[in-house]
């Protein structure tokens, strides 16, 4: 029998450059092999698996889900979908409606659509631009991709939809307003970008001059949702109240989700918007048993000290090896390393592979860590030991 990795190979379109490296199995923030080598995970899927692996309550919710039903159309009411867009509602704290899609993409295609859509108003001219930054990233489908603002992304696709406008930072927004756009999209920690959080009182003050204007603030919290930044939604942590929210990676837990959520609550008529399997049972199930966990987590105050565990061990390892990187960054349990150079960093993402320990690696020069929200001290301090012999190599 063929070896996956030459299955991958040869059925599997090749976009993605894969480590050598096949898992299992997993517990919490620990991955194992298929040689039985087990891995500190701080990368939890890229930010997805936010209740850890192998999630007792989780897959025994998902488990009795399937028992019932998986799947049924949106033509008919779904119970966990209404009881999931409660929790999200509640647990944001705005006063919003949700519909669910299968990924982060998706949930960035409804804001956008969204956004679109407020900009068609009797008697007065289309607004259709919306504004997104240098070193965004919100997709890649045709449309999401365009919004992105690497224009190494924007090669061999072309044409693209128009009426987007890239500002190279927060300051360079109101430049560029005019009367055709309808909204600003932005991530308040830019993920692939760098883990870049965007300065607080600048992002306030964007707020609100897009507000006075009736401009649309979209906050792509694809990443940073779900309490990745310490509270529920980083728009909260900035204390602003955006329009549209898009969500996704963290809130299914590893199940395939998209949320985007707004304050537009009747922007949308039935046939406007839809998907096939968005919202269905099992994936609802997911998100409603994930953010039961996460926010028991929370009140516990097990997040927060699991935050500053983790901040502390980081710091540490970046104060040990200042001749290696240049800065620390990020929020919360989204944060990075700026390294001295993408050598340096390719090594170090090696070394730790070999070493037990995954990490990732974001924009040109920055290691990041993205660790599940319930890893515990032990496998904190596990993983940052793998790293010191990790960096200790080169």
């Amino acid at each position: 029998m063929m070896d996956i990795q030459q299955l991958d190979k040869k059925y599997v379109l090749p976009t993605y450059a894969r480590a050598d490296v096949e898992f299992v199995s997993g517990k919490n923030a620990r991955l194992t092999d298929a040689n039985g080598k087990e891995y500190i995970d701080f990368t939890s899927g890229i930010a997805v698996v936010s209740v850890g692996h192998g999630n007792e309550r989780l897959t025994n919710a998902l488990c009795e889900q399937t028992k019932k039903l998986i799947h049924m159309s949106n033509l008919y009411y779904t119970a966990p979908q209404a009881l999931a867009a409660k929790k999200i509602v509640e647990a944001s704290g705005y006063d919003m409606k949700c519909f669910f899609g299968n990924s982060g993409a998706e949930a960035n295609e409804g804001a956008i659509k969204i956004a679109r859509k407020y900009g068609e108003k009797d008697g007065v001219p289309k607004r259709y631009k919306i504004i997104t930054l240098d070193h965004s990233f919100h997709g890649r489908t045709i449309t999401t991709v365009k919004a992105t603002g690497q224009e190494s992304m924007h090669n061999y696709f072309g044409p693209f939809p128009d009426g987007f406008v890239y500002a190279k930072d927060i300051d360079e927004v109101e430049s560029l307003l005019d009367d055709h756009t309808v909204a600003v999209m932005i991530e308040l920690v830019q993920g692939e970008g760098g883990v870049q959080p965007q300065d607080k009182q600048k992002v306030q003050e964007l707020v609100k001059l897009l507000q006075s204007k009736d401009i649309l603030v979209i906050v792509d919290e694809v990443q940073t949702g779900v309490y990745r930044t310490g509270k529920f939604l980083a728009s909260n942590l900035y204390e602003i109240e955006p329009d549209i929210i898009s969500l996704a990676k963290g809130v299914g837990g590893g199940v395939p989700v998209g949320v985007v959520m707004t304050s537009k609550k009747d922007i949308f008529s039935p046939g406007d918007h839809g998907s096939t399997f968005g919202g269905n049972f099992l994936s609802t199930t997911a998100v409603c048993e994930v953010l039961d966990i996460l926010n028991e987590y929370d009140a516990s105050g097990a997040l927060s000290d699991g935050i500053a565990y983790f901040d502390a061990a980081l710091e540490k390892f970046y104060n040990n090896h200042t001749n290696l990187f240049t800065a620390k960054v990020g929020l919360g349990m989204m944060c990075g390393l700026r390294v001295k150079d993408s050598e340096t960093l390719s090594a170090i993402i090696k070394n730790a592979q070999e070493n037990g320990v995954m990490v990732l690696k974001a924009g040109r020069n920055t290691l990041r860590f993205l660790p599940p929200l319930t890893i515990t001290k032990e496998e904190i301090d596990e993983g940052f030991k793998a790293l010191e012999s990790a960096v200790s190599k080169l």
